[in-house]
């Protein structure tokens, strides 16, 4: 280290000697993670940009361009996520906030990190899009942990890279939060996922027109680190594309298929040991056990993502994992009420992306992907292992929707009847998805001794958890005037192809006709006429449920209920990140009350817990309430794992407030 008469021999600054001498202390104050071991096996065996100058170019024939985080002023530490961290060896006692927010910020990096921005291509809202890459995230190298275990490191919001095109390379407050949260939201619920180790802030400063609607506003820049086994996208192997039909774009090494073979051996070989091993002999053989596995795991996710009610908002072929794992989260959103149609994403005007259509673009996207193995994997063997995708997609949500059901003893093929009165009815009554199926575990095996109550105890909460009167109007109003809609119409009578110019689709333009007509019946409605509506509903559903948990007792049905109430609620979570929630602890955190993030971020490890239902505890006339409306919105969780079901929710347990539904996420 030099000393300070040569630090003034050498300059004649003496604000480079302060900053100079600022980057000593960062580097004493990090000393402790300094033995977190690196071994980035990515950079060794994949191909790198030769060009080390960071401009936005096109990169070819390289999968990596190297490239150095820019730093930020006074970083500050939102939050994080120990859980996640503990995955790089960083415990407790590493766990300092002013060394977590200048290492994780970029200001500092650690032995062994070797920042580089990866390479990709991608099918963006049904169209490739040629070189996209990382724009605004980076690699920073992969860590052995103690276990053995392999953890690439991936900073978000750090700086231009050369796959920025024309952004800056950074994220704001209210995006980086976002993504912290429901990283490990994601993880708690028990799906795939990337996890998210710590969430940054700075005194830096970017211009962002949220809505694009000409209002820019200015944000901090805010930096979120990113862990998983592997951050490769099916769009990693789109760089080697030809021109492509309908937009004339080509992937930036174009018949590279050496290094396509290289790409595809190693994300096996490293990914998927035991298909290397089983295969190692047969090329074709491997590529295909692996195509099948990928096809299987995406499948798996996507209806584990159903059962929750959780859309992604931006399912292009970049943003899906080549492990099978949750990645990139956007314009994201968990359903507040049950709505097949529901889109997150105020960009989707389309509706490409919504709930219901998840399952399709999953499976179109691994379609994708197949035609970019197609030089190693004959496209007629991968479209034959594509159709394998339907089938665990319906073993695995069919399983899952036993399970959150308690239909624990026998597999019926009326279940899926059942399933689907069970949907319509949330939809007719605008009942909360989340709520509604932790409600089901209230409902007792017929024969027990509490099972009248339950069955009242169930309507009282279920009634709760549909819409009023004026809230049901609302969702259901066009969002198109009158005369606009008219001229979509005749466009639609013409040409239909046209609509899609205009944002719209067929199916699109006839659920507007739908809601026009929905309202038309609506406008007479009551509170009191749409609660006894909702209850004749609710009381069909119930007497087909009964119905079919009769076939369930087989033994002591007292200790059947048990077990299928535990297994109930293993499977129905409490609570999840709604938009709301969300943006709660968000607008805390730009007003720097970091607070409610960490607070938020303690009650989503804990998704399941709680004996809210456990025993049947009626309330007396004079303690019931009639809706979220009714309830105190306080944050104190200290009754939460009370006894007794008539229990008042806290505010992250309860159903959305009715104005919930005009959050807008782009």
């Amino acid at each position: 280290m030099l000393n300070s008469r040569s630090y003034f021999s050498i300059f004649n600054n003496k604000k480079t000697i302060i900053n100079l001498l600022k980057l000593q202390l960062r580097k004493i104050a990090i000393q402790p993670m300094d033995e977190i071991k690196f071994d980035n096996l990515a950079l060794r065996t994949l191909p790198i940009d030769p060009v080390e100058e960071n401009y936005v170019r096109t990169v070819s024939g390289a999968c990596f361009s190297k490239v150095k985080p820019t730093p930020v002023k006074n970083p500050k530490l939102v939050a994080c996520s120990l859980d996640a961290l503990k995955l790089i060896d960083i415990d407790e006692e590493l766990a300092k906030e002013k060394q977590l927010a200048e290492v994780f910020s970029g200001n500092v990096l650690l032995p062994g990190m070797d920042p580089a921005a990866h390479c990709y291509c991608g099918h963006q809202f049904g169209y490739f899009s040629g070189q996209l890459g990382d724009g605004a995230t980076m690699y920073l190298g992969e860590v052995i942990n103690k276990k053995n275990e392999r953890w690439e490191l991936q900073f978000k919001g750090a700086g231009k890279t050369p796959f920025s095109r024309t952004a800056d390379g950074r994220k704001v407050l209210r995006s980086s939060i976002r993504e912290f949260l429901c990283s490990e939201a994601i993880f708690y619920l028990g799906i795939p996922t990337t996890r998210a180790g710590t969430c940054v802030t700075s005194d830096d400063y970017v211009i962002r027109d949220i809505f694009y609607d000409g209002n820019p506003k200015r944000e901090r820049c805010t930096i979120i680190t990113r862990i998983a086994q592997s951050f490769i996208r099916f769009g990693s192997f789109e760089i080697f594309k030809t021109i492509d039909p309908m937009t004339s774009r080509k992937g930036p090494s174009v018949g590279r298929i050496d290094i396509l073979t290289t790409l595809l051996n190693y994300v096996i070989s490293t990914f998927y040991p035991e298909i290397q091993e089983k295969h190692k002999s047969n090329d074709e053989d491997r590529y295909a056990a692996f195509f099948e596995e990928i096809v299987k795991r995406t499948a798996s996710l996507v209806a584990h993502w159903q059962c929750v009610g959780w859309c992604h908002g931006v399912l292009n072929t970049d943003n899906m994992s080549i492990i099978g794992v949750t990645i990139d989260y956007g314009p994201y959103g968990f359903m507040d009420r049950y709505d097949p149609d529901f889109i997150c994403n105020g960009s989707d005007d389309s509706g490409r992306y919504s709930y219901k259509q998840q399952p399709t673009i999953c499976k179109w996207n691994c379609g994708k992907l197949a035609e970019a193995l197609a030089p190693l994997l004959p496209i007629a063997k991968s479209r034959t292992i594509l159709n394998k995708f339907d089938e665990e997609f319906e073993r695995v949500y069919i399983n899952k929707m036993r399970q959150k059901f308690g239909l624990l003893q026998k597999q019926l093929q009326s279940d899926k009847d059942l399933f689907e009165t069970f949907f319509n009815t949330m939809q007719e009554t605008g009942a909360d998805f989340t709520n509604s199926f932790r409600a089901l575990s209230l409902i007792h095996l017929p024969n027990t001794k509490d099972f009248e109550q339950s069955i009242r105890l169930f309507i009282s909460t279920i009634l709760d958890q549909c819409c009023d009167a004026e809230e049901w109007k609302f969702l259901n109003k066009s969002s198109v005037d009158e005369r606009t809609f008219g001229l979509l119409q005749q466009l639609a009578g013409t040409n239909r192809s046209l609509l899609s110019q205009f944002g719209f689709s067929p199916e699109l333009l006839e659920n507007e006709s739908i809601k026009r007509e929905k309202a038309k019946e609506l406008e007479k409605m009551t509170n009191e006429s749409k609660r006894k509506d909702d209850e004749k509903a609710w009381r069909t559903f119930l007497a087909m449920y009964i119905d079919r948990l009769k076939k369930e007792i087989d033994g002591d049905v007292e200790k059947l209920n048990v077990e299928r109430v535990r297994i109930m609620k293993q499977n129905n979570p409490r609570m999840v990140l709604r938009n709301y929630l969300a943006q709660r602890a968000i607008d805390q955190a730009e007003k720097d009350d970091y607070s409610e993030v960490r607070t938020l971020l303690e009650e989503l490890k804990h998704p399941y817990d709680g004996s809210d239902q456990d025993t049947i505890q009626l309330p007396k006339p004079d303690e019931t309430t009639t809706g979220a409306e009714a309830l105190p919105p306080t944050t104190d969780t200290s009754q939460k794992h009370a006894t007794g079901a008539c229990l008042k929710p806290t505010i992250y347990e309860s159903k959305a407030p009715s104005n919930a539904s005009r959050i807008r996420v782009t």
